[in-house]
This record gives structure tokens, C-alpha cells and sequence, in this order.
């Protein structure tokens, strides 16, 4: 019990940190992050929490959950940007504590495995990352795993009601996170039942109604939504929401085309830092589809993970919610390891590979400043490369006492390598992805009665929320209707992106700022008009 107290007070202190440092180092991160936030902030603006807006318009990409929860975070604490920043890393918080309650229904008798889970699932520097991101994926991760706990626990309470209900509402709460997908998480495990249970006599009549009627529990709570801001939002709106959620979410897979092989070819870099770590890979040898517990990961796991293989539009995160499922996979394999002597270098290998990178990272600062490769590295302090080394080589140095030593000293240094790779990236990128700067000129301007355009591409409500914008503004396709939106309100100002600072000269530019590989800049329609040379300079 004591190990397990320690490997939960070290999860908290070290989600703590990253969290902590995240809010810290950078801001909210455009494009997603900002437009997430503008989505809230509008509804909260029209006081509506049925229909969500983006600049004006229905927004029915994305369910509701996380926007509600966000207003949620600004009724309790006020309007600010960090309360809402804090969603996502709890449900990670949330995730980590119920993995190893997800162990410990999978393997009562070994105790061991219920501490090393969480430490394991944190230590993923794939993880670490999505923990911090306010996306939909970590909350989608939370209900599936919550999903994946209620089967198990229907199984040992012999299907209780209460574990239904707690299913429906794991579904139902899925689906208001990012729509129909959770089914495709929870329903491949359930149905295979009979494979990893492999119980002679059980009651799987009871099993498979019950599971449909925990689907329908979980539809009537999406549907408590669905109907009424269906209503509300008009037809357009709610066909959105009732085939964009199911049948368009799949054709709209397809726009970002991926060979089948991707996630096949990316799963080494998910599994770092733990595939360097040489305890693993001999207990991973010694596993066998014999245990219970490795023929539930295994059906929760590979069926899904085909599923995305096989359809061409693919993003890294879709993953997340599998990846309690390999943590799971890990510590039993670490488990498999009794030999007490086997843990007192075994992270040493883990180790030196951060020390390494700490090493490169201060040799190519230092370097830089006689070789000057790039002007922007001169910005970054080396004590961020410092400090990775320094931990590395204490926590290198350190026996370990048993397995959960060796898992906590690397999860301890990967999540320092986090902090030092993004502390010295948001050290010299931070004003490129910070969107506060322009949204609060804009501002300016609307306070000011002026209207405001952007041309350049899709708007995705980047400056909504940081500017506090009450007004939307317009978005111009082309250049002729630039022109013509210009002749008609000539006091207005029209936001710019361009990749060249001498594109457009300052003379004509009153702001300009730097965003993400462009630049962005407001101007004026009276010098638009004025300077007819700009129709070329302009056009995408």
C-alpha cells in the first residue's frame, strides 16, 4: 500500500509540474486552442450554451462538453485564459488515477502493476504532451477508459445495474466530447467478451442487451442536447450535428489522405522514452495470451487501432485513447521482472540518451554563437540544456531500489526533456503563436466603430477570444471582394497574412506581427484603395 501511495503522490507532483510549466511557458496555442476558446467565449457572449458559435456562425464541428466546461471554468473563477487551460490536464489527471484503478480489476494479485501503470502512461513523452493541449481527444481518452472500467467492473460485480448506468453515462459522455467515435473505443472490447473472459458459464444474453441498453442510456444523454439546439440552430445546424457527427465525420477523414502503414510507422516515437528501456522488452518476451489481462488490452487495442489504419484520413491524437491500453501492456511486462537485482542500473541506458540530448542541446547554443547558424537560437538561456543534464546524471547515478524506482527516475527526466525542449522553443517562438498583441489592436479598432476583415485563407477565430471581440468579423474569399467590401466601409482596417516582412511596405501596414510561418498585418482600406500596386502583392 505504501508503493502505491508513493507512485500516487509522485503522478500528482509531476502532472503538477507539467502543468504548471505549460501555463507558464506559453500561450494559448493557435490554431486549435484558440479557436476551442473563441467557440466559448461566443456562446458565453449570447449567453446561449445550446448552440455554439464561431465569428458569427454555427459552429457543428465539435460537440459541446469541453466549450460547457470552459464557461464553467469563467463562472467560477472569471474570464481568463488559464482556468480553461486547466480542463484538459485534469481529465489527464483523472485518466492516470483510473488506469490503475483499470489495473487492479485486471490483475487483483499483482499489486505491483497498479502503481507502475500510472507512472508508465505519464512517463510517455507522446502523452505528456496531449495533457497539456486543450483538445477534445484527452476527454474522449477519459470516458472511453471510463467505459473500459465499467465492463470490467460489470464482470466482477455480475452485472450490476449500477456498472450499466455507469457505461451509459461513460457512452453518453463521449459522445458530447467528440461525437459517435466513442463506440468505436468501447463496443469492439464488449463484443469480444467471450474471448478475453473465456468464462464457461456466464450470462451473455444478460451481457449483450445490457450493453445495448447502455448505448440507448448514453443516446438519450447526447440526445438531451442533440434535439433542442438542433431546434435552436436551425437546418442547416442540425443536419450538421445529426450527419456531420456520424456519416460526414468519415467522408471528412479522407481530406487528409495517409498511407494505411502511418500509425504503424509513428508507433516507435509514441512509446518513447520506455523503448530504449531494456527491463521492458525482456518482460514483454515472457508475456502470453494466456493471462486475462492481456487478451482484454489486446481487444480494446488492436481492433481500433485497425480501424484507423485502415482509413486514409489520420492525426496522431486519435490515438490517445488507446494509450492506457499499451501503459497497461507495459507494466505487466515490467511485472513479469522479479529478479530485484535487474533494477538497479536498468534506466542508466534511459538516462544517458537524456543526458545526450541535454549535451547536443548546449552544444549547438554555444556553437552557435561563433558559427551563427541561426540568429533566433542566440535567444535561448542554456540553462534549459543544463538543467536535463544535471538530472540526468543524478537520476542516472541513483540505484534503484525495484521496479518502480527505475519507472519513476525516467518519468521524472522525461518530463524534465518536455520542459527543456518546449522552455526553449517558446523562448524564442513565443510571440509567434501568442495571438493576444493583434486580437487586442483589433479590439481598438472595433471600440472604435471600425469594421474589420481578414483575407488570406479561413479565419478560425484565432483573435475571438483573446481579443475579447464582441463583434464578428468578415471574412473576404478573394480579391475581388476585398476591393469591394474596402470601397464600402473605408474607415475599416483589413487583417493581412503575408510571408515576406518587405511584402508590404511598413508605411502602409499601421500593425504588423509576427504568427506561426507568417506574418500578419492590419490595414487600412483607405490605403488599399489607395495603392493599386497592392492587388498584386495581395493575392493567395
Amino acid at each position: 500500500m505504501s508503493q502505491l501511495l508513493s507512485a500516487r503522490l509522485w503522478v500528482f507532483l509531476l502532472w503538477g509540474l507539467l502543468t504548471a510549466v505549460s501555463l507558464y511557458i506559453r500561450p494559448l496555442f493557435p490554431i486549435d486552442e484558440t479557436r476551442y476558446a473563441a467557440v466559448a467565449w461566443e456562446m458565453w457572449l449570447r449567453n446561449d450554451f445550446l448552440v455554439p458559435y464561431l465569428n458569427g456562425e454555427t459552429y457543428s464541428h465539435k460537440p459541446p462538453l469541453l466549450f460547457w466546461l470552459m464557461q464553467l471554468s469563467w463562472w467560477l473563477f472569471g474570464i481568463n485564459d488559464w482556468s480553461l487551460r486547466l480542463i484538459t490536464p485534469f481529465f489527464s489527471l483523472a485518466i492516470l488515477f483510473l488506469s490503475g484503478a483499470v489495473a487492479r480489476s485486471l490483475w487483483p494479485d499483482r499489486k505491483r502493476i497498479e502503481a507502475l501503470t500510472p507512472v508508465l502512461l505519464l512517463g510517455l513523452l507522446f502523452w505528456m504532451v496531449y495533457s497539456t493541449l486543450t483538445m477534445f481527444d484527452m476527454m474522449l481518452a477519459f470516458f472511453a477508459l471510463l467505459g473500459i472500467y465499467s465492463l470490467l467492473k460489470l464482470v466482477d460485480s455480475g452485472l450490476s445495474l449500477k456498472y450499466w448506468t455507469l457505461l451509459g453515462i461513460a457512452i453518453g459522455g463521449g459522445v458530447l466530447s467528440k461525437g459517435p467515435v466513442i463506440l468505436l473505443h468501447i463496443l469492439p472490447v464488449a463484443l469480444l467478451a467471450p474471448w478475453w473472459l473465456k468464462v464457461a458459464c456466464f450470462r451473455w444474453k444478460h451481457w449483450y442487451f445490457g450493453l445495448v441498453g447502455a448505448i440507448l442510456v448514453g443516446a438519450v444523454i447526447a440526445l438531451c442536447w442533440a434535439i433542442p439546439a438542433g431546434i435552436a440552430g436551425g437546418d442547416a445546424y442540425r443536419n450538421a450535428i445529426f450527419l456531420g457527427q456520424t456519416s460526414g465525420r468519415l467522408v471528412e477523414s479522407f481530406a487528409h489522405k495517409l498511407p494505411w502503414w502511418w500509425y504503424l510507422e509513428i508507433l516507435p516515437l509514441l512509446l518513447l522514452p520506455w523503448l530504449l528501456w531494456k527491463p521492458l522488452w525482456i518482460g514483454l518476451r515472457k508475456l502470453t495470451y494466456q493471462d486475462p489481462g492481456i487478451r482484454f488490452c489486446l481487444a480494446w487495442a488492436l481492433p481500433v487501432f485497425i480501424a484507423f489504419s485502415l482509413i486514409s484520413g489520420k492525426r496522431i491524437h486519435y490515438l490517445l485513447p488507446l494509450v492506457p491500453a499499451v501503459a497497461l501492456i507495459l507494466a505487466r511486462a515490467v511485472d513479469e521482472i522479479t529478479e530485484p537485482e535487474r533494477w538497479e542500473r536498468a534506466h542508466s541506458v534511459v538516462m544517458a540518451v537524456f543526458g545526450l540530448l541535454g549535451a547536443i542541446f548546449i552544444a549547438v547554443l554555444l556553437l552557435n554563437d561563433t558559427y551563427h547558424w541561426q540568429t533566433e537560437l542566440s535567444s535561448i538561456s542554456v540553462d534549459w540544456g543544463i538543467l536535463l543534464v544535471i538530472s540526468a546524471l543524478i537520476l542516472g547515478v541513483t540505484k534503484a531500489k525495484g521496479a518502480q524506482d527505475s519507472v519513476l527516475y525516467i518519468c521524472i527526466a522525461s518530463v524534465i526533456a518536455l520542459i527543456t525542449v518546449c522552455g526553449g522553443f517558446f523562448e524564442i517562438k513565443y510571440e509567434r503563436y501568442d495571438t493576444q498583441p493583434a486580437a487586442q489592436e483589433i479590439a481598438e479598432l472595433m471600440d472604435e466603430n471600425r469594421d474589420i476583415a481578414y483575407f488570406g485563407g479561413k479565419y478560425h477565430g484565432q483573435y475571438q477570444f483573446a481579443g475579447r471581440l464582441k463583434k464578428a468579423i468578415t471574412v473576404v474569399p478573394d480579391i475581388d471582394s476585398l476591393y469591394g467590401w474596402a470601397g464600402q466601409h473605408q474607415s475599416g482596417y483589413i487583417i493581412v497574412t503575408y510571408q515576406d516582412e518587405e511584402a508590404l511596405s511598413p508605411s502602409l501596414v499601421d500593425h504588423h506581427y509576427p504568427f506561426r510561418g507568417q506574418n500578419i498585418g492590419l490595414l487600412s482600406c483607405r490605403d488599399l484603395l489607395a495603392n493599386p500596386r497592392l492587388r498584386a502583392v495581395l493575392t493567395p
